[in-house]
């Protein structure tokens, strides 16, 4: 065999199982629903950023197949399987349009612009959530240290972490995944 009808056979090949590595099909994954929803309180918000009050919401609970489905892969690798993306490489990093952060996964209003800032990091950073009912954090222990990691509430979606070494007011740093959130302009009247 020469080396042109290799290539010309194991290049769709190598293409080809990639495809079926990405499908539905992946043995690890299940149609399994971790258990079904529970009311939450969620605090609502216009597309312009105007509170609409709290309310409680039915969680958004699917299958991690499902998930797949629905999501860009970077966007399931970060919010469903808890990667973090490389720096300096998310759409949001260096934003600076006014708007809300949205849970890629369920819509959920997370952060705002008034309250992002330039951490040095890569990363989009925020000093406090747009509201803190909104988000859940959690220990995180999977690189050997302690950290808090940080979810959307309503659908448990992984978002980032939060650190103490943020700006006035708060001194915090929440660092969050490019992938794990939709960015919506506010809307103007």
């Amino acid at each position: 065999m020469d080396r042109r009808l290799f290539f010309a056979i194991s290049v769709p090949g190598v293409a080809g199982l990639a495809a079926w590595f990405y499908s539905d099909y992946l043995p690890w994954e299940s149609d399994e629903i971790p258990g079904p929803p529970h009311a939450v309180s969620i605090a609502e918000f216009s597309d312009s950023g105007d509170p609409e009050g709290i309310h409680d919401v039915d969680q958004v609970i699917k299958s991690n197949r499902e998930w797949r489905r629905l999501l860009p892969y970077e966007s399931f690798r970060v919010t469903r399987k808890s990667v973090t993306e490389i720096p300096y490489t998310g759409a949001f990093w260096k934003a600076h349009d006014e708007g809300l952060y949205r849970c890629i996964c369920c819509g959920t209003a997370l952060f705002s612009s008034k309250t992002k800032f330039d951490s040095g990091t890569g990363w989009p950073s925020f000093w406090e959530p747009v509201a803190s009912q909104n988000v859940l954090t959690s220990s995180d222990r999977s690189i050997g240290i302690e950290r808090t990691a940080v979810s959307c509430r309503r659908c448990d979606a992984h978002l980032g972490h939060v650190f103490d070494d943020g700006p006035d007011p708060t001194g915090l740093r929440y660092c969050i995944n490019s992938a794990s959130l939709r960015f919506v302009p506010f809307a103007r009247a």
